[in-house]
C-alpha cells in the first residue's frame, strides 16, 4: 500500500512539474514568435479608446505631429501594419517583447501549477476508496471552469503588473519613452497604475478557464475512447496522447470560442491600462465603460481589434498546447523513468541485504 501510494504521489508530482515546464516554455516560445501580432492588436484595441466626451487620448501628447493620425483612427490590422513600418521601422513590431515573453512564461507556468495541483486535489478526493484508475474520473465542465478560475486568480498578483507595463510598452507614442522600459515602470509606479483592469478579470478570469475546459474535456473524452480501445485489443503500447495536429487544431477551437465570449472586457482592460494618470478617473466602471464605447461609437467598438486577437490567439494557443504536450510527455517520462531506475535500485539493495 505505502508503495502504490508513493508511486500516486510521483505520478501527481511528475505531472505538476510536467504541466509548469511545458507550459511555461510553450508560452515563452508562442508569446515571442507571435509578438508582431501582439503589437498590432494592442494598439487597434487601444485607438479611439475614449468613451467618454471631449476627452483625449493617449496619442495626443504629439498633437502637431500629423503623422500620428492613423496610429489612432484606423481599425485595419494591415493599414496599421503598413504606418507602423514605414514611420518607425521594423523594431516597432518587437518594443517591449522581452516583458511580454517573460509575463507569458510566468503566467502560464503559475496558472498550470495552479490548475494541475487543483486538479490533482480533486481526483485525489474523488477516487477515495475506489480502485478506479484517478484518469478514469470524468471533471464536470462546471468544476472544470472554477478550477480554471482559481488557477487564473492565483497568478495575477505577479503577471498583471508586467502585463500592464507591456501594454504600456506597446501604446506608448513617445520614441524616448518607448525605447526605456525602466522610465515606463517608474512612470507607473508613481502614478499607482500597476493593476489596472483588475476590475476586468471578474469576467477575464473566464477565458482561460473557458478555453482550458473544452481542451480539456475533448482530449479527456479522445483519450479515454482510444484508452478503452487499447483495453479491448490488448494493445498497451499504443501511443495514449494527443498527435501534434490534433493538440494544434483543439488549440485552437478552444481558443477561439473563450475569446469571442470575452473580447468586450479585453478591450476594456487594454483602454484602462493604456490611460494616462489623468485620464484614469474618467472610468472606473468596466461596464460603464463598455456601455460608453457603444453608446459613442456603436457596438462594432467592443469589438476592435478582435481579428488580430483572434489571430494571434488561437496561433500562440496552437502552438503552445502543441509543444505543451510534446514537452509534458518527455519530462513525464523522464521523472517516470528515474523513479523507477530509484525504486528498482532500492529492491535490488534490500534484496542483496536479505
Amino acid at each position: 500500500m505505502t508503495s502504490k501510494n508513493g508511486e500516486e504521489e510521483s505520478n501527481n508530482g511528475s505531472s505538476i512539474i510536467a504541466e509548469v515546464l511545458s507550459a511555461s516554455i510553450g508560452g515563452m516560445l508562442s508569446a515571442s514568435a507571435l509578438y508582431p501580432l501582439e503589437v498590432i492588436k494592442t494598439k487597434l484595441q487601444a485607438a479611439n479608446s475614449s468613451p467618454t466626451n471631449g476627452s483625449t487620448s493617449h496619442t495626443d501628447e504629439e498633437e502637431g505631429d500629423d503623422k500620428e493620425t492613423p496610429d489612432t483612427t484606423t481599425t485595419s490590422a494591415w493599414g496599421l501594419a503598413k504606418y507602423m513600418y514605414r514611420t518607425q521601422g521594423l523594431s516597432s513590431f518587437y518594443n517591449g517583447i522581452g516583458t511580454s515573453a517573460i509575463q507569458s512564461g510566468t503566467e502560464k507556468a503559475l496558472y498550470f501549477f495552479a490548475y494541475t495541483w487543483l486538479k490533482n486535489i480533486y481526483y485525489s478526493t474523488c477516487k477515495g476508496s475506489s480502485s478506479s484508475n484517478s484518469h478514469d474520473t470524468i471533471m464536470s465542465p462546471t468544476t472544470n471552469l472554477l478550477l480554471g478560475c482559481a488557477a487564473e486568480w492565483a497568478h495575477l498578483p505577479i503577471t498583471l503588473p508586467m502585463d500592464c507595463l507591456t501594454t504600456r510598452i506597446q501604446t506608448s507614442t513617445s520614441k524616448s519613452a518607448s525605447t526605456s522600459s525602466y522610465a515606463l515602470l517608474c512612470t507607473m509606479l508613481s502614478e499607482g497604475g500597476m493593476y489596472k483592469g483588475i476590475q476586468a478579470y471578474v469576467v477575464l478570469c473566464l477565458k482561460p478557464a473557458i478555453q482550458y475546459t473544452v481542451y480539456e474535456q475533448v482530449k479527456h473524452y479522445y483519450l479515454t475512447r482510444i484508452r478503452n480501445s487499447n483495453r479491448k485489443e490488448n494493445d498497451n503500447n499504443k501511443n495514449e496522447s494527443l498527435t501534434s495536429a490534433q493538440a494544434f487544431l483543439l488549440g485552437i477551437i478552444s481558443r477561439t470560442i473563450s475569446t469571442i465570449v470575452v473580447f468586450p472586457y479585453i478591450r476594456a482592460k487594454v483602454l484602462l491600462q493604456q490611460q494616462q494618470a489623468s485620464t484614469t478617473t474618467a472610468t472606473t466602471s468596466i461596464p460603464t465603460l463598455i456601455a460608453n464605447l457603444v453608446k459613442d461609437h456603436g457596438l462594432s467598438s467592443i469589438f476592435q481589434g478582435l481579428g488580430p486577437e483572434l489571430t494571434r490567439g488561437v496561433l500562440s494557443t496552437a502552438f503552445m498546447m502543441m509543444a505543451k504536450e510534446k514537452i509534458s510527455t518527455v519530462v513525464t517520462a523522464a521523472f517516470l523513468s528515474s523513479v523507477r531506475r530509484r525504486t528498482m535500485l532500492s529492491n535490488n539493495n534490500a534484496s542483496t541485504k536479505d
